[in-house]
């Protein structure tokens, strides 16, 4: 029976978030963000309620000499970031080979904390500006001023090594032009920025769906390269224009698959700018968030929004970590992770080998 109400549970989900779209203020998240990665939901037999919170376990890895560390994403049913938690509001089951259930293990005593999660994650933000020639004879001052705002809300400042961002610009050229390569430092970005010139571009056209493909493909191929570190990559891909594909060189089609296939670390963002975008292709683009500016004063507002969207995503991602009373010999122990948030809650399971572990840690 339980099964039966959680598979009408799961399509009611997906039917309003299907009904509700994404308008000018609201924001659409990608159903499938509700998987649990590597963790599966909690052994009945903890009594816990459906999930309100979901807990994505990214990677999880051991340290000598007992600590236990989880790198997961947090976001509601919807798949909206949950940002700014703290240790406080976990709590630790442990389930060892001669438990029923589980044991709640204290958070104190096992030095529960969330850590810096830059070992083990990545984050890069791809920002595409729309560089045709509208945008250069009509608005160019107003997008440079609100581009600098995007960069100072999103990275961390002072700049770290696992949060880092790139400028690329397009316009009806078979290009995806790179204005300044990835890095952590907030002046070169800014610097870029300041650098713009009204005569950059020397195709007045817009190939914006080329424009999207390619940088869904400079993301795909950062979070391959951070697998291959074997690190854990998040990018988020924000695309700015002020009009609709004219260059024609790709399909709207070719565009969306780009979009609807990427993996799922890659979040799409769209700002759109004036009475000439098409908004339902944006929202289509822009399928984490899209934000619309109907004049160019209303710029910097809108990139705003979106930054706020950006940083949520890349600061829901938590590296928890704590010291296991389990040691050596008692194998493999189940471990289920509670999260409280006001009156949310959420759970997910996971399993950690204890072999080798002593006392000591720390």
């Amino acid at each position: 029976m339980k099964n039966i109400l959680d598979y009408f549970s799961h399509a009611l989900i997906v039917l309003l978030l299907f009904s509700c779209g994404n308008a000018d203020d609201d924001v659409s998240f990608d159903i499938n963000q509700e998987k649990l990665g590597q963790g599966k939901e909690p052994d009945t037999c903890l009594g816990f309620e459906e999930n309100e919170l979901l807990l994505s376990i990214q990677d999880q890895f051991t340290t000598l000499p007992s600590k236990v560390s989880i790198l997961f994403k947090v976001s509601d049913v919807s798949g909206n970031p949950i940002s700014g938690l703290n240790a406080e509001q976990f709590t630790i089951y442990e389930q060892g080979r001669n438990d029923a259930c589980f044991n709640t293990i204290s958070a104190s005593e096992s030095l529960a904390r969330i850590s810096s999660n830059s070992q083990v994650f990545s984050n890069n933000t791809i920002l595409v500006l729309d560089l045709s020639n509208s945008v250069l004879q009509s608005s160019l001052e107003e997008l440079k001023t609100a581009s600098t705002s995007f960069i100072t809300n999103v990275m961390p400042s002072p700049g770290i090594d696992s949060f880092k961002m790139a400028i690329y610009w397009f316009d009806g050229e078979d290009e995806l032009h790179l204005l300044n390569d990835l890095t952590s430092s907030t002046t070169e970005l800014t610097a870029a920025i300041n650098g713009i010139t009204s005569d950059i571009s020397n195709d007045p056209s817009t190939d914006l769906y080329g424009a999207v493909i390619k940088s869904t493909n400079v993301a795909e191929d950062l979070i391959k390269k951070n697998n291959e570190e074997k690190i854990i990559g998040a990018a988020s891909v924000v695309i700015f224009t002020d009009g609709t594909d004219q260059a024609s060189r790709y399909t709207k089609d070719a565009a969306l698959q780009a979009v609807s296939q990427a993996n799922l670390n890659i979040s799409l963002f769209t700002i759109g700018l004036g009475s000439e975008i098409d908004t339902d292709i944006l929202k289509d683009i822009g399928k984490t968030a899209s934000v619309f500016a109907s004049n160019k004063e209303e710029l910097e507002t809108t990139f705003t929004q979106i930054s706020q969207e950006v940083s949520e995503q890349a600061n829901s991602f938590y590296l928890f970590e704590y010291c296991t009373p389990k040691r050596d010999g008692s194998g493999e122990n189940n471990l289920v992770i509670q999260l409280t948030n006001n009156s949310l809650k959420g759970a997910v399971q996971t399993s950690f080998s204890a072999n080798g572990f002593i006392g000591g840690c720390e």
